[in-house]
């Protein structure tokens, strides 16, 4: 009920829906005394007295009733769809808000596909039961009392016969209650495993392809598929049980009444337009019992979808120290000092890394993989934050720029460029949203990127798909370095630009990167000589720690790791 609870808020912003909704609700379930009403006079007046003269007018009463009742439950249900899709829209709106405010750490253990489980299907099942539960559940709520009253107006001794069932299906409800959760859980956990599964597929269908591995793939994905067909196969199965046993015992009610109430009609206690009132009454009782039934299954489901929306509501989204701290202009003189960081206690990545950049300048990493290279630049955009030491930019520490400005004034350009499924201009405009045509021209031909998308069939509109899977790796490569120049901050971080492509596009490439890094202080993660000889400073990172720092031909004289990673090509001359 807490998860519940926790959404009446998004609720409660749309009281008109809401009220309009439940109105119409509860006067069209008002419509069932009509019925059972007319069908008493006909049986007593028209049949029992012989007054067909009466037959047309309460035929039309009855036509009437059935009209506005459907009526209203046709606006009930236009109302219902608006009220439930405003409330879906807020709620998955502020869990993607909250997902982007969650820290990058959070990611590196979730599949994407499970995430797109909760944003989408998940909301949508916590949404679908909590308005629709409370709109239903109190109609039918609604209509038990007021068939009740009615009945206990007509016999309040026949009414006591078909209540009896009652606390059998009030038990019966409590025993499938209480045992659902974990079908429920099981079942959410097993399509959000699934979704991960088919996301991932498709993203790398290439690399599937291409090691043929289309049938081990197809067997992974069968698993899964079958995983998700065993659960809901568990939740059908109980509620193959409960709903049968719930209705035979809605019709045992029947048969009680047909019991009781013929003997009171035989006896003279009871009339028979009367008990054939009391027999329409009886399916409108338990008409709507059937209903919350329904509505316990569906409560169930959401509760778990539920259940794991706000698990990731709940989770801490990024501190940001900063966020009232001036905007002062980045001039790019950053200090490392005394550095620590480990992404568990136990494991410590870096130890006590110093280090000076002048605005300007070029600072070069190398060393082994698992260095620490790539750590060190990610926390200077404050991807991960450091367990110790400081580090300034402009001698302001940098837990005291607010974090959107902080990484406004800075570009990172990796190794595997990321280009969303748009065009050309709109993937430039992420570096600077009001860029106009001329200045995304201008970026293109800095980046050596203006010929191949003059080439494209619409130049700057042209959609380069998935990924940029349009594009080969040079040219999306360069398309992120003229990304990198729209936005012209102060400070760069190359991690690793030009690692994955030819001599010939390195050289288009490296040229680029000269007009990128030209007034910019710029922290470069590098395996080959070309990038880094002409650094400032060069620092070389072995287990966590510099061991060597200095221009290329200082450490050359040393003779030391720099020395072997240039002979061993690591570093290529």
């Amino acid at each position: 009920m807490q998860v519940f609870i926790r959404v009446l808020p998004y609720v409660r912003r749309y009281p008109f829906l809401a009220f309009a909704t439940l109105f119409c609700a509860v006067a069209g379930t008002l419509m069932v005394i009509v019925f059972p009403a007319v069908t008493q006079r006909i049986v007593d007046e028209v049949i029992g007295q012989h007054r067909p003269d009466r037959l047309v007018p309460l035929i039309a009463i009855g036509l009437a009733a059935f009209l506005a009742q459907n009526g209203l439950n046709s606006l009930r249900i236009i109302f219902n769809n608006h009220f439930e899709q405003r409330v879906i829209f807020d709620l998955r709106s502020e869990l993607y808000a909250h997902i982007q405010k969650l820290p990058l750490h959070w990611f590196d253990n979730r599949s994407t596909g499970d995430i797109m489980t909760r944003l989408v299907e998940d909301v949508t099942n916590l949404e679908r039961v909590l308005i629709d539960g409370i709109e239903q559940g109190s109609v039918a709520i609604l209509q038990i009392l007021v068939v009740s009253g009615l009945m206990l107006a007509y016999s309040p001794s026949l009414t006591a016969a078909a209540l009896a069932p009652i606390p059998f299906l009030a038990g019966g409800a409590l025993a499938y209650t209480l045992t659902a959760r974990s079908r429920y859980r099981t079942q959410r956990k097993a399509v959000s495993a699934l979704n991960s599964i088919l996301h991932d597929n498709i993203a790398g269908i290439r690399q599937i392809k291409t090691y043929t591995s289309e049938s081990r793939e197809h067997a992974r994905f069968d698993q899964a598929s079958d995983k998700v067909r065993t659960a809901t196969l568990t939740v059908m199965k109980a509620w193959a049980f409960y709903q049968p046993g719930m209705e035979f015992l809605s019709s045992l009610g029947l048969l009680i009444v047909a019991a009781f109430g013929t003997s009171q009609v035989l006896d003279g206690q009871l009339e028979i337009g009367a008990l054939v009132a009391f027999f329409v009454l009886t399916r409108y009782l338990y008409e709507p019992v059937g209903r919350l039934h329904q509505l316990n299954q569906i409560f169930q489901s959401g509760r778990a979808a539920g259940e794991r929306v706000f698990e990731i509501m709940d989770s801490a989204p990024e501190v940001d120290e900063g966020t009232n701290q001036p905007r002062k202009p980045v001039h790019g003189n950053v200090t490392y000092r005394e550095v620590s960081f480990s992404y568990d206690p136990k494991l410590p990545v870096l130890h006590e890394v110093s280090l000076e950049a002048r605005a300007g300048e070029m600072i070069a990493l190398v060393g082994p993989t698992g260095a620490g290279k790539s750590t060190l630049v990610n926390l200077l955009v404050r991807f991960y934050e450091f367990t110790g030491g400081q580090i300034t930019i402009d001698g302001t520490p940098l837990r005291d720029i607010p974090k959107d400005y902080l990484r406004d004034n800075i570009a990172v350009v990796t190794q595997e460029s990321f280009l969303f499924n748009g065009t050309a201009a709109q993937n430039l405009r992420i570096g600077k949203p009001e860029a106009t045509e001329e200045e995304m021209w201008q970026a293109l031909r800095a980046a050596n990127a203006e010929d191949f998308i003059r080439r494209l069939p619409e130049g700057l509109h042209a959609q380069l798909g998935e990924r940029g899977v349009k594009l080969s790796v040079g040219e999306k490569q360069r398309l992120s370095i003229a990304r990198a120049l729209l936005k012209n901050p102060p400070i760069l971080i190359l991690d690793e630009a030009t690692a994955s492509v030819d001599t010939a596009t390195e050289r288009l490439i490296q040229e680029a990167l000269d007009h990128l890094m030209e007034n910019r202080t710029s922290f470069v993660i590098a395996h080959r000589l070309s990038t880094v000889r002409h650094a400032n400073q060069i620092l070389v990172l072995e287990r966590g720690r510099i061991t060597e720092r200095g221009r290329h031909e200082e450490l050359l004289a040393r003779g030391g790791l720099y020395t072997d990673l240039c002979k061993n090509s690591l570093i290529e001359k």
